[in-house]
C-alpha cells in the first residue's frame, strides 16, 4: 500500500494508561496514524483528549457509536480503517460488535469481554462478518517469546513435559481502589471487571503464554484463589495447577498483592532434549539448558534466531527491546495482515492473538473461578 491505515480508538482519553500505550505502539513502525476517537463516555472530555492529541475536533465524537455511524458515511480515502478498544472489560463488546456488524476491523484489549457468553457472541460475530479482529495479547510479541515458540514448534526441546508460569505484582498489597485510582477501582469491581479479578488482568496473559509458546492448551486446572483486600469480591491472589492436552503438567502462580513485585511475569518450559526460560523484566535474553550442551542464552537480533524473532527484532543486537516493542509486533501484524487484505491478497499464518485466543482466555477464568468455588477441584476448560 501506498498509504498508511487510519485508525480510530474508543476510550483512551486523558489521564488513560493502556490508551496511550495503544497509541505510542501502533506509531512505532510508521504504518499507522490516530485519525479519530471517542476517547470518553462523556462528549466534553472526548473533545478536549481529542484536542490534546491534535485530532480536528470533526473527528472527535462523543460517543463510540456516533463515530463509528459517522466514519461509516465518510469517503473510503478518508474514514478510518479499524478501531482500536481500549476501555474497561464491561465495555469491550458492545463496541466490538457495532463496529464489526457496521464494517470495520477491531483491535482490543484483553481479555476479550466481561462475560464467556459474550466472548462466543462476539467470535461469532467475527467470523460471519469476514472482518479482522487482534486482542492485545501484547507478551506473544516480544521476538524472544518468538523465539521460544519456533523452538518448541521445531522440536528442539523434544515432548513438552512440564510448565511453570508466574505474574506477580505488588500494587493492589493496599486498598488503592479507595483512593482516587482508577485503574483499581474498575479492575475489583465486577460489573466492570467481570468474574475474574486478578485472573482476567494478569492471568490471562499468562494462560495466553503457555498456549502460545508450546502449542499445547490447557485441558483441565485446579485453582486455589485468595480475595486478600479486605472488602474484595474478586480474587487478588491465585495459585493453579494444570494439565495440557498432550499430558503435560504445569502450575502458574498469579498475584497483585505480591508486595515488592512490580510486573514479574516469567515462563520456564521442560521437554526431552531441552528447556527454556524468559523474564518479562529482562525479555532480551532467553535461557536454554540442554541435556548434552552447555547453556545457550539468545538475544534480539542475535545469533542463532530463528526468522521468526528476527522478524521482529527491530533494533541492533546489544540495544534492549521492550514493552512498547512487544506491543507493536501486534498491531504490525495485524496492519500487514489487514493492508493484505485491501489490496485483495491473502496470509497463510497472520501472527496476533484473535478472537478465538480470547474466547480461551474467557474459558480460563470461568474453570479457575468455578474450581475455586469447589476447593480446587480438577474442573475442564469446557
Amino acid at each position: 500500500m501506498t498509504r498508511k491505515l487510519r485508525m480510530g480508538m474508543i476510550g483512551g482519553g486523558t489521564g488513560s494508561f493502556i490508551g496511550d500505550v495503544h497509541r505510542k505502539a501502533a506509531s512505532i513502525d510508521g504504518v499507522i496514524d490516530l485519525v479519530c476517537g471517542a476517547f470518553s463516555s462523556s462528549a466534553e472530555k472526548s473533545i478536549a483528549s481529542g484536542k490534546a492529541l491534535c485530532l480536528s475536533e470533526d473527528r472527535c465524537y462523543g460517543s463510540y457509536e456516533e463515530m463509528i455511524l459517522k466514519e461509516k458515511e465518510l469517503p473510503e480515502d478518508i474514514r478510518m480503517d479499524f478501531v482500536a478498544i481500549v476501555t474497561p472489560n464491561h465495555m469491550h463488546f458492545p463496541p466490538a460488535k457495532f463496529a464489526l456488524e457496521n464494517g470495520f476491523h477491531v483491535v482490543c484489549d484483553k481479555p476479550m469481554t466481561l462475560t464467556l457468553d459474550e466472548a462466543i457472541a462476539l467470535e461469532k460475530i467475527v467470523s460471519e462478518s469476514g472482518k479482522l479482529f487482534a486482542l492485545t495479547h501484547n507478551y506473544t510479541g516480544h521476538p524472544l517469546v518468538k523465539q521460544a515458540k519456533a523452538m518448541v514448534a521445531n522440536g528442539d526441546l523434544g515432548n513438552i513435559r512440564k510448565i511453570q508460569v508466574q505474574y506477580l505484582q505488588g500494587w493492589l498489597s493496599t486498598a488503592v481502589e479507595s483512593t482516587d485510582n482508577k485503574q483499581a477501582s474498575w479492575r475489583v469491581d465486577p460489573k466492570r471487571s467481570g468474574i475474574g479479578g486478578a485472573l482476567g488482568d494478569i492471568g490471562t496473559h499468562a494462560e495466553n503464554l503457555v498456549e502460545y509458546i508450546t502449542g499445547l492448551k490447557i485441558d483441565e486446572l485446579a485453582a486455589d484463589l485468595g480475595k486478600f483486600g479486605a472488602g474484595r469480591i474478586l480474587d487478588d491472589d491465585g495459585n493453579l495447577l494444570l494439565r495440557m492436552e498432550n499430558g503435560a503438567k504445569g502450575t502458574m502462580s498469579i498475584s497483585q498483592i505480591a508486595l515488592g513485585e512490580e510486573n514479574n511475569l516469567a515462563i520456564k518450559v521442560y521437554g526431552e532434549k531441552g528447556s527454556l526460560e524468559w523474564h518479562q523484566e529482562n525479555p532480551n535474553q532467553l535461557i536454554t539448558r540442554w541435556l548434552e550442551e552447555p547453556v545457550k542464552v539468545f538475544t534480539p537480533n542475535g545469533n542463532g534466531l530463528y526468522p521468526e524473532a528476527l522478524n521482529v527484532s527491530r533494533i541492533p543486537a546489544g540495544h534492549p527491546e521492550g514493552y512498547l516493542e512487544a506491543f507493536a509486533t501486534i498491531y504490525k501484524n495485524f496492519a500487514k495482515h489487514l493492508m493484505a487484505v485491501l489490496k485483495g491478497e491473502t496470509i497463510d499464518k497472520p501472527d496476533y492473538p484473535t478472537a478465538k485466543d480470547g474466547i480461551r482466555g474467557m474459558k480460563f477464568i470461568y474453570a479457575a473461578v468455578e474450581s475455586d468455588a469447589n476447593n480446587a477441584a480438577w474442573t475442564k476448560l469446557k
